[in-house]
């Protein structure tokens, strides 16, 4: 999957669903790091949702896969959808780093501030480059004295990727389809159109404790 010369950005997440915002972000992070592809990653167990509801892994599957439909430098993965049990990050990063080439995992400022938290962080940064998102408002510097005290070194292995702020998230968009509120302009037809055919998000049960992925 990789290679000497390929350099290659990592978007992992639940993405239940993906949205219009992933698809900026990975393109941004294209533009700045002159990738030659970015890999989108649905998790396959997320461990950190764990006692959550999150939608099949099959379906977000397809979801992302309709996502990047069209778009020539994007390849969706299902090495953590194939994969048994939680799905780890740290495993997936250094699994895709031996095939050999450049990797960024691509991430934000507050996934980045949480990630000492992570399991095996410091293996994270060991594999990878970060490429951590940047958005206008936010004027403070994303390597604080915590997160380098936590992750020695750190701020080596970062690229910043300046990055427009977009207002969308995917908890809002299940309660906009559950609620039969308007998605156009936020997802793509082609995601509306798995959510529709399977009737994702169309019971109502969502989470109230979850937090916006």
């Amino acid at each position: 999957m990789g290679g000497v010369n390929v350099r290659t950005g990592i978007l992992g997440g639940t993405f239940d669903p993906p949205h219009l915002g992933h698809l900026v972000l990975a393109a941004a992070a294209r533009h700045t790091l002159e990738l030659d592809r970015v890999l989108f990653i649905p998790a396959g167990d997320p461990w950190r949702k764990a006692g959550r509801r999150v939608t099949p892994a099959e379906d977000r599957l397809d979801m992302t896969r309709a996502l990047v439909e069209g778009v020539e430098w994007a390849v969706v993965s299902d090495i953590e959808v194939r994969r048994e049990g939680p799905s780890y990050t740290t495993e997936t990063l250094e699994q895709l780093a031996r095939d050999g080439g450049d990797w960024w995992f691509i991430l934000g400022a507050d996934a980045l501030a949480d990630l000492p938290h992570w399991s095996h962080p410091e293996r994270i940064i060991s594999a990878v480059r970060l490429a951590v998102a940047r958005r206008p408002d936010e004027t403070d510097g994303v390597i604080t004295p915590a997160l380098q005290a936590a992750l020695p070194g750190i701020e080596a292995r970062v690229d910043l990727v300046p990055m427009p702020r977009l207002d969308i998230s995917s908890s809002d968009l299940r309660e906009r389809v559950r609620d039969g509120r308007p998605t156009q302009f936020l997802l793509q037809d082609a995601v509306r159109a798995v959510i529709d055919r399977r009737g994702i998000y169309f019971d109502g049960d969502e989470d109230p404790g979850a937090p916006p992925l």
